[in-house]
């Protein structure tokens, strides 16, 4: 079947069949003719047709650090809302927070072709921003700052900023934090920076030995609260840099040190709903996941669709929330 005999069944010009197939103006009357042939008959347009006739494989990329995370799921709904809405399909890479493993799918996914990229960052490595400057396919970052790409962002340092200033006003003791790698800009270095400034605002400060460095999972903030608890018997406050390892380290209270967690609170990063749900809610920072993924894949559609390569960056805000 051919969009000539689609044409010729539905009484209308292969032109119009065309522009129908790929989203033209075509008036009411000759749509719904077109439609009715198209589903009397299953035809289905060849996509390698559609490709070299508008150089479009309507794919893309879409490479996130894992798929079990609750902040990650809100992203790829965002994106998969948009994506779905605007005729395009995606290809879902996850690396198992491996910063190689990201330059490795965004690699081959620009060759697979596909017509774009979004990548959901961990870090930006020397290897990421080469591959962002030399891309011969729109990229948008989201979750990390860079000037080498269009990227949505959360203003992280800000957020934690005011976490610090909650925190320093509630501590009687000392205060701890279990942060992560200082590699990842956002949830490693800026969140640590803007919570040392909001405590420092109140006189505070986190003390040699009551910093740890988890991995982003609950089983590290097990681990790594568990080894501090054993050795610091004046925390009245362990700040995290997730609401994940926040998790663990209320697993470590109610196994481990039951006689002090009524003593201790614990604050996290992420609004993670779930969390919420079983504890009732903890201090913590909520963010735009979602919406970050829908203003992500909304800025590549636009880079895709009007070929455009000036690099755009959109910061998104936050909500801090005081539960204890």
């Amino acid at each position: 079947m051919t969009i000539k005999e689609i044409a010729g069944l539905a009484g209308v010009s292969s032109a119009a069949v065309s522009r129908y197939l790929n989203g033209g103006y075509v008036s009411e009357e000759k749509k719904e003719k077109i439609s009715q042939v198209i589903e009397k008959t299953g035809y289905r347009p060849s996509a390698q047709a559609r490709i070299l006739r508008t150089k479009k494989t309507r794919l893309v990329g879409v490479v996130v650090p894992k798929i079990s995370s609750e902040s990650i799921s809100r992203i790829t709904d965002g994106i998969g809302q948009v994506l779905g809405k605007e005729g395009y399909q995606m290809l879902l890479a996850t690396t198992d927070n491996d910063p190689k493993k990201e330059v490795e799918y965004m690699e081959i996914f620009e060759n697979y072709p596909v017509d774009g990229l979004l990548l959901i960052a961990t870090m930006l490595t020397k290897q990421h921003r080469k591959i962002l400057k030399e891309a011969k396919v729109p990229i948008v970052v989201i979750g990390q700052q860079t000037d080498d790409a269009s990227c949505i962002y959360h203003d992280d340092y800000n957020a934690a900023k005011e976490l610090g200033i909650f925190v320093g006003k509630k501590s009687k003791k000392k205060i701890a934090y279990i942060g992560v790698t200082r590699e990842d800009k956002a949830a490693g270095a800026a969140r640590e920076d803007g919570f040392l400034a909001g405590l420092g605002q109140e006189g505070k400060t986190v003390e040699e030995g009551y910093r740890m460095e988890a991995e982003f999972t609950m089983e590290s903030g097990y681990e790594k609260t568990k080894a501090l608890l054993e050795k610091k018997c004046d925390i009245d406050i362990i700040s995290c840099a997730t609401d994940t390892i926040a998790a663990g380290a209320i697993e470590a209270l109610g196994k481990d040190f039951l006689d002090r967690r009524k003593d201790i609170m614990i604050t996290g990063f992420g609004d993670n709903q779930f969390l919420k749900a079983v504890t009732g809610g903890i201090p913590t920072v909520h963010f735009g996941y979602k919406t970050s993924g829908i203003k992500g894949a909304q800025m590549l559609i636009e880079m895709i669709e009007k070929e455009q390569d000036i690099p755009m960056q959109v910061k998104l805000g936050y909500q801090v929330r005081h539960a204890w």
